[in-house]
């Protein structure tokens, strides 16, 4: 059996590589190289890479096969997240694996500036002893102000409560609650400008915080303060930092991260009082691999075909063990509904009874749309673009929950009418300490039919001789029927036969039985 093909197009850590284990063929490629990227994408099922590599569009359509994307790292610049959502390639990164490396840098990124480390530092080993020269200020008693309270955040301000400094942070995404467990006052950007010494910045780079720190905002500072961006390029206008250095309004900077990079020129570089890294926030040994064991994670279950609920363009959330049987269950009745409909519904209803109902199956609804495009369109769907062809198609989607449940102790129902106003329904459910998976309703019969790889159905005017007649024609053409069940309506005059083969049934094959029993509806269901 073919192994899946795992690219590492950036060097990782050995243990991410562990982490993926002996059930995948690992490859290795210069992400950086687009020459050699490309092609290398071409039979790939799943890339791993840091911030080097560019998985835009046409890398993603390089790649027919590729079902995930896996960025050990935190940022995801350098992905098309849209262009890999609509091909359906779920996007994964590691959010929390270099959070506290890139709290300790920027720590030490605002004592180095506060100290003037760096200059000291080289002018020591060029021979030269200047106490005078670099004398600094202390950090405690000062006030810093932390311009955005995430996770990053959140950890500065509790490194820097250690030094005894006082803690304003602006963040209009969180609340006075939050800031004040942290042990800060929140306040609005202006007044964090105006009264902090030391600014510290941790926000996302969007399209509202390109420039934030700029010319204006640097002209409400309060003169000498100390500034520090270890967060993302871009958000601090170097231009005008270097100008508001020079004024002296700016009494020292410490940056990581610059607007455009690698930066190996940039108007801050000439000031002494400037301490610079080539963004090192993530370059832990630990951070790394942390970054890299928890993709290769990620990337195992979604080669195996489990959702992972927190990749970045998958609306699933946590599920909890109890939830985590029925997605399976439920991405097989949206295929069903899809077999025995011959379409797509105009809109899906998802109706879910019983216990499970006390927690949120909400992650269900992803799954019935997996299923009931799976077997109708071209392209790869997932649980990452299910959503955006059921939009494409104008199919919507309605969830209801009830604890009450009848004959068993969960049932999941999906339902719908087609264009010509035909009502279908299929109905599940998962029973024993096995979770066996079975239909246990469709289209008004009631039933209880494991689910095997390949079964049909056939609904046809109740009489005698059908079930040996079914049975003789399926024989002759070399099926074995594993199990059958026949079900009829509440008037008795229609029944529904579902059988379950040891192999495929070809469509002929049923069109054939269905034509000699009179069957007005046949479908065949490979799952």
């Amino acid at each position: 059996m073919t192994k899946p093909v795992v690219l590492l197009a950036e060097e990782l850590s050995p243990a991410t590589i562990d982490a993926l284990g002996p059930d995948f063929e690992i490859r290795s490629c210069d992400g950086a190289d687009r020459s050699a990227l490309l092609p290398a994408l071409g039979d790939v099922d799943a890339v791993l890479i840091r911030s080097a590599t560019k998985m835009d569009a046409e890398a993603i359509a390089a790649a027919p096969k590729l079902k995930v994307i896996a960025r050990a790292g935190v940022g995801l610049d350098n992905v098309d997240v849209p262009a890999a959502t609509q091909a359906g390639v779920m996007v994964v990164n590691a959010p929390t694996s270099n959070i506290t490396s890139a709290a300790e840098l920027a720590v030490g990124l605002m004592l180095a500036a506060a100290r003037h480390i760096s200059p000291a530092s080289q002018a020591l080993k060029g021979g030269a002893w200047k106490r005078s020269k670099f004398g600094g200020v202390e950090l405690l008693d000062k006030t810093v102000g932390i311009v955005g309270l995430g996770r990053i955040g959140a950890l500065v301000a509790e490194r820097l409560r250690g030094f005894g400094m006082h803690i304003v942070a602006y963040d209009p995404y969180t609340t006075p609650t939050k800031a004040s467990q942290l042990g800060a006052r929140l306040v609005d950007l202006d007044e964090l400008l105006a009264s902090a010494d030391f600014i510290s910045i941790h926000l996302p780079k969007t399209p509202e915080t390109i420039g934030l720190i700029g010319a204006e905002a640097l002209a409400k500072v309060k003169p000498g303060v100390v500034l520090v961006n270890a967060a993302r390029g871009g958000i601090v206008d170097e231009a005008a930092l270097a100008e508001a250095i020079r004024s002296g309004r700016v009494g020292a900077a410490g940056l990581d991260v610059f607007a455009k990079e690698p930066c190996t020129d940039s108007p801050v570089f000439e000031f002494d009082n400037v301490v610079v890294t080539p963004h090192l926030g993530a370059s832990t040994e630990e951070a790394q691999e942390k970054a890299g064991v928890s993709v290769a994670r990620s990337v195992r279950l979604a080669l195996s075909g489990e959702l992972v609920p927190d990749a970045v363009n998958v609306s699933g959330g946590v599920i909890v063990e109890e939830v985590r049987p029925g997605i399976a269950l439920v991405e097989k009745l949206g295929r069903i509904f899809t077999a025995i409909a011959g379409s797509v519904p105009l809109h899906l209803n998802l109706e879910v009874h019983g216990e499970i109902t006390e927690h949120d199956v909400s992650i269900w609804s992803l799954s019935a749309l997996k299923g009931l495009f799976m077997d109708v369109v071209e392209q790869q769907v997932s649980y990452v673009n299910a959503p955006v062809i059921a939009e494409q198609r104008g199919v919507g989607v309605t969830m209801s929950t009830d604890a009450v449940s009848g004959d068993f102790r969960n049932v999941t129902t999906l339902s719908g009418a087609l264009a010509d106003g035909t009502e279908i329904s299929v109905s599940g459910t998962l029973t024993g300490p096995r979770m066996i998976e079975k239909i246990v309703g469709m289209n008004g019969f009631d039933l209880e039919v494991p689910l095997t790889d390949h079964m049909a159905t056939f609904t046809y005017a109740d009489r005698p001789g059908v079930i040996g007649q079914v049975g003789q024609l399926l024989g002759a053409a070399g099926i074995n029927i594993g199990a059958m069940q026949v079900a009829r309506n509440d008037s008795g005059d229609l029944a529904l036969m579902i059988l379950n083969a040891d192999s495929a049934l070809a469509q002929e094959v049923a069109a054939q039985v269905a034509a000699a029993v009179g069957a007005e509806h046949f479908a065949v269901i490979d799952l």
